[in-house]
C-alpha cells in the first residue's frame, strides 16, 4: 500500500503548458504517473505532445475532472496565482492537490488553507517537492530514480532532504515519501503522514525530517507518544545555525532556545524517536531498525 498517492491516482497539472509545469510532467509520465491532462484557461481545447503522448489542455480543473476522471492536481502556477489555483481546484473538490510553487505570500497560503478546512481536499504544499510512491506514481518534482518500493514511510519539511534521506536509504526503499515543504502555512503536516503511515500496513518504520524554527516537530514528537506505535527516526535540520538565524525556508526561524535543533531533538527523543545528527546516521538508526 501506499499514502495519499498510488497507480490509479489520475492527475492533472494546473500549468502544465508552461516551462516548468510542462518539464515536470515530462519527469511525471516517466515515473509511471498516470497523467490525464492540464489545466490553462488560455489554453482550452489544444493538446500538448509529451513524447508521443497527447495530454488535453482544459479550461478548469472542474472541466478536466468531468472528462477524465482525476483525482488528483499538481499545481505549477507563478506565486501571485496560485491562490486562485488552489481555490479553483478546492471548489471542484479534488482529492489531492499538489502546490510545488514556492514564494507564494504567507497571507495567500494562510487564506487557501483555511478556505479548504472542512472540503474534501488534501493540500500538499505549497513550496514543496510533493509527494512519490515509487515504481508507482509521483505528483511532484522529486527524481523517481533515487529509490524504489520498500517498508519505509519518509515525511520531510525539506525537498533536498527528502532526496538525500531516499538516497541514504535506497538499500530499503520506501512506501511512500511526502515532502510537505517548510513555510510557515502547509496543508499536509508531520503529524497528517505519521497517522497515515501508521494505518499503512505496508509501512514498517518511518523517517521523519524537520528543520528549526516553529514547534512543527515538537507537536509531532507529542503525537507519536501518543499515537504511533511503530519505529519513527528523525533528523533536524540546522544544528549548526547560530542563534536567531533564519534558513532559507521562510518558516524557519528560531527565537530563543524553542525552536532549535536541539530542542526539537530532545522532544523528538523523549517520544522515543530516535535522531541523528547528520542524515547518514538517521539513515543507519533506520537500517539497523529493519535489519534488526
Amino acid at each position: 500500500m501506499s499514502i495519499f498517492l498510488n497507480a490509479d491516482s489520475k492527475i492533472i497539472v494546473q500549468g502544465m503548458t508552461g516551462g516548468m509545469g510542462s518539464k515536470h510532467t515530462k519527469l511525471m509520465l516517466q515515473a509511471g504517473s498516470n497523467i490525464v491532462g492540464g489545466v490553462n484557461a488560455r489554453k482550452a481545447g489544444t493538446t500538448v505532445d509529451f513524447d508521443g503522448k497527447e495530454l488535453p489542455v482544459f479550461g478548469t480543473v472542474a472541466e478536466a475532472m468531468k472528462e477524465t476522471g482525476a483525482d488528483v492536481s499538481v499545481a505549477f502556477v507563478p506565486p501571485a496565482f496560485s491562490k486562485d489555483a488552489a481555490i479553483e481546484a478546492i471548489d471542484a473538490e479534488i482529492g489531492l492537490l499538489v502546490i510545488i510553487t514556492e514564494g507564494i505570500p504567507v497571507k495567500d497560503s494562510a487564506e487557501l488553507y483555511n478556505y479548504s478546512i472542512g472540503k474534501k481536499t488534501r493540500i500538499i504544499g505549497p513550496n514543496c517537492p510533493g509527494i512519490i510512491t515509487p515504481e508507482e506514481s509521483l505528483a511532484g518534482i522529486t527524481p523517481h530514480t533515487i529509490a524504489g518500493k520498500g517498508p519505509i514511510g519518509l515525511v520531510s519539511k525539506s525537498g533536498t532532504l527528502t532526496y538525500q534521506m531516499m538516497y541514504e536509504l535506497r538499500d530499503l526503499g520506501f512506501t511512500t515519501a511526502i515532502g510537505i515543504g517548510g513555510d510557515p502555512v502547509i496543508g499536509t503536516t508531520h503529524i497528517d503522514a505519521l497517522e497515515a503511515f501508521e494505518a499503512d500496513p505496508d509501512t514498517k518504520a518511518i523517517v521523519m525530517i524537520g528543520e528549526i524554527g516553529g514547534d512543527a516537530e515538537e507537536r509531532a514528537a507529542d503525537y507519536i507518544k501518543a499515537n504511533v506505535t511503530k519505529p519513527v527516526v528523525g533528523y533536524v535540520a540546522g544544528f549548526t545555525a547560530p542563534e536567531g538565524k533564519t534558513m532559507g525556508h521562510a518558516g524557519a526561524i528560531v527565537s530563543g532556545s524553542s525552536g532549535t535543533a536541539e530542542a526539537k531533538k530532545a522532544a523528538l527523543e523523549a517520544a522515543g524517536v530516535k535522531v541523528g545528527k547528520t542524515p547518514s546516521e538517521t539513515a543507519d538508526l533506520m537500517r539497523k531498525i529493519i535489519n534488526g
